[in-house]
């Protein structure tokens, strides 16, 4: 058991490291590779759409991404800097900031967004969708397990 267990995890690796060099490259092909994380420029796409904009406070971004707070900090700080997103005080909260998307940042999103799908496509291709309804059951209980397992520490 041991042996399968190093294996899922050498490949659980080998596929994090290939998805996100397969993303790298569309994004550089299609002139996004300055976009530095280009699922949170999605998520900020889906917030900017909620009236209630409850998802756009760093905290919750952090936990939706799985990153620490402090990395949702830094990767806003870029995406200000290059002109994807700006901020403003948080409507009923001046000590909470409320991230919007540009005009750029909104053009990036559909960019992304197209790289997300084709990446997508090309990883999942062959499976049928019994397939990838089972391998997404697969996913989420590992997910689960790391998330549960790391709670009761």
């Amino acid at each position: 058991m041991e042996t399968l267990f190093h294996e899922m995890e050498l490949l659980s690796r080998s596929l994090s490291n290939a998805h996100r060099a397969a993303v790298q490259a569309e994004l550089h092909a299609a002139g996004l590779e300055k976009v530095g994380h280009p699922m949170l420029v999605s998520i900020l796409q889906s917030a900017d759409e909620d009236p209630e904009g409850q998802c756009q406070a760093q905290r919750e971004l952090a936990d939706l991404l799985h990153v620490s707070p402090p990395a949702i900090a830094n990767s806003l700080k870029c995406l200000e800097r290059d002109g994807y997103l700006r901020r403003e005080p948080w409507p009923r909260d001046a000590r909470r900031n409320r991230v919007i998307l540009t005009d750029k940042g909104t053009a990036a999103v559909a960019g992304c967004r197209d790289v997300f799908v084709r990446v997508s496509a090309r990883m999942m291709a062959g499976f049928t969708p019994e397939e990838l309804q089972q391998l997404a059951q697969f996913q989420r209980r590992m997910l689960d397990n790391l998330i549960n397992s790391h709670e009761k520490e």
